[in-house]
């Protein structure tokens, strides 16, 4: 049963439209918790992913950008755990927009924090920033863990590292509770269309239900560590119920290629594809028929690729 009002904790998760904050808001309900949400505004709905808990979560109006509204926020609610998982989290699109990724990112941790210092909670509220493992970049060393030295690659990237420097500046100059979880990629079905799982699989359905003829993707050989995003919220939520504020790396420790997902997908749907080529010349066809069903692009490349 959950915890009679009194004894009910609060927590403030920013980005709980996303991936992962639709996922955190489950799982603190369920722990009796009273979740507050930030959202944006905007002219079409855009919580299709919190639908079936609309009615449960208290939602406010806000922008990593804002600080007084950040501060307006904090006040309202004074939360005892704060999530900090609104970001522009597309790699490929913080090189377009690097100003505003880096705004809203980097500086939008800083003003979370300033907000919580404000009010006077820095001494009782706890905080999670939502690090990531792109901060390693071009890698150091393998596996990666939390003493790696950082080498970010993109915007998107070097405005995580601000965040992460300034979550644990905070938590030494103030006391604050404060702290990282360096997470590697994690996915569901509630990942964005643009990132290589969603598309991947989104793709094939098409191709299966005979509205596409094929996938068009960037780098095959691209490794990833991918994990479970229900798995990854439970974590950040463990992350603050510890003594004393540490930063985590959290990952499963196994690496795959984009090649080997698009082949373990379509193997799924009974449709094996090998592959022949190199490069931007190689290609993924129907193991039966030879049919093109995988093609690569110089279009869907990062410029540090």
């Amino acid at each position: 049963p959950p915890p009679p009002a009194a004894m009910r904790k609060t927590a403030l998760v920013t980005g709980i439209t996303g991936q992962d904050g639709s996922y955190l808001a489950e799982f603190l309900l369920e722990k009796g918790y009273t979740v507050h949400g930030i959202i944006r505004r905007s002219s079409s709905f855009n919580t299709a992913r919190i639908d079936h808990i609309f009615d449960k979560v208290q939602l406010h109006y806000g922008d990593m950008v804002d600080s007084s509204n950040l501060a307006a926020i904090m006040a309202r609610v004074r939360p005892d755990e704060v999530y900090n998982l609104a970001a522009q989290s597309h790699v490929k699109v913080s090189f377009e927009e690097p100003e505003y990724t880096s705004q809203a990112d980097g500086v939008g941790t800083l003003r979370l924090l300033e907000a919580i210092r404000t009010v006077g909670l820095e001494g009782t509220t706890r905080f999670y920033q939502a690090s990531t493992s792109e901060l390693y970049g071009m890698v150091q060393e393998v596996p990666q863990v939390e003493t790696t030295p950082f080498y970010p690659r993109s915007p998107y990237a070097v405005a995580k590292l601000y965040g992460y420097w300034i979550v644990v500046n905070y938590r030494e100059a103030y006391n604050m509770y404060a702290c990282n979880g360096i997470l590697f990629n994690h996915e569901s079905p509630r990942r964005g269309g643009t990132f290589v799982t969603k598309k991947v699989t989104a793709n094939i359905a098409q191709i299966m239900s005979g509205t596409r003829d094929r996938i068009q993707l960037g780098n095959l050989d691209s490794k990833r560590d991918w994990g479970h995003a229900k798995d990854y919220v439970r974590m950040m939520w463990m992350m603050l119920q510890q003594e004393t504020p540490e930063d985590f790396v959290v990952a499963t420790n196994k690496q795959y290629s984009v090649r080997d997902l698009v082949t373990l997908c379509f193997e799924m749907v009974e449709r094996p594809v090998m592959w022949r080529g190199t490069g931007l010349e190689e290609e993924g066809v129907d193991a039966k028929t030879g049919e093109v069903l995988v093609q690569v692009s110089p279009k869907y490349f990062r410029p540090t690729e």
